[in-house]
């Protein structure tokens, strides 16, 4: 996939690895991402690693925590 700039505006998009900054990529997508991007992280990754991210991520917004922790079952 292609990431949109302004979701990871810190680093150069091109220069992400799907498999290598799942973690980082899984928090942004969780935070600021779109229906489209959120359902491609469903599809990528195992909801494991997803639910693993939102239990012990550090810079998740607390809100973002609440949505998702409805959203995604145990």
């Amino acid at each position: 996939m292609e990431f949109r700039r302004s979701l990871f505006w810190d680093v150069d998009p091109s220069t992400i690895d799907e498999e290598k900054h799942a973690r980082y990529i899984i928090e942004r997508i969780l935070d600021f991402g779109t229906d489209k991007e959120a359902r491609w992280m469903y599809q990528r990754y195992p909801h494991t690693i997803i639910r693993d991210v939102l239990n012990h991520s550090r810079v998740l917004i607390p809100k973002t925590r609440a949505l998702w922790n409805e959203l995604i079952p145990q």
